[in-house]
């Protein structure tokens, strides 16, 4: 099930250095390279601030796990006001179709963190799934931040 998230109007700082172009990340609190992924990323957790009134102070970016003896990253992770995992976010580029492949690294993650949700978006689709003692299923809308 897709869920149309509209992006709100992006008010980043960005700069060029060598004829890159980079985006300031709020959430690392440095400037990183602005590939079509970190576009999807910054765009959506933007959105999710503004239009949904996720905290900010919450959010943590690219931060390591260790799956199966391998050191991974995910993309961004919510969290509850107990500081625990409450929404797992993978992003990929737009021009990447979200597949079962994506579905499965995202529950990789996910099988380490146990949060009660999780998101995959390529920034042009968005899927939102829950998952509790009912099951895995699919959601219509972004779930409320009332925590």
């Amino acid at each position: 099930m897709h869920v149309n998230i509209i992006f709100s109007e992006p008010n980043f700082k960005m700069r060029t250095a060598e004829a890159k172009q980079y985006i300031y990340d709020r959430f690392r609190r440095k400037y990183v390279l602005l590939t079509p992924e970190e576009w999807v990323r910054q765009n959506l957790l933007s959105t999710l601030i503004t239009n949904y009134a996720y905290p900010s102070g919450l959010i943590a970016v690219e931060k390591m796990l260790r799956i199966n003896n391998l050191n991974k990253r995910y993309d961004a992770v919510v969290f509850d006001k107990n500081r625990s995992p409450w929404m797992l976010i993978e992003c990929k580029a737009p021009e990447v179709i979200l597949s079962e492949d994506t579905l499965m690294q995202t529950l990789n993650y996910y099988s380490m963190l146990q949060c009660p949700y999780l998101m995959i978006s390529n920034g042009q689709h968005t899927h939102i799934a829950a998952i509790d003692s009912e099951g895995f299923r699919w959601l219509d809308s972004v779930p409320a931040y009332n925590l």
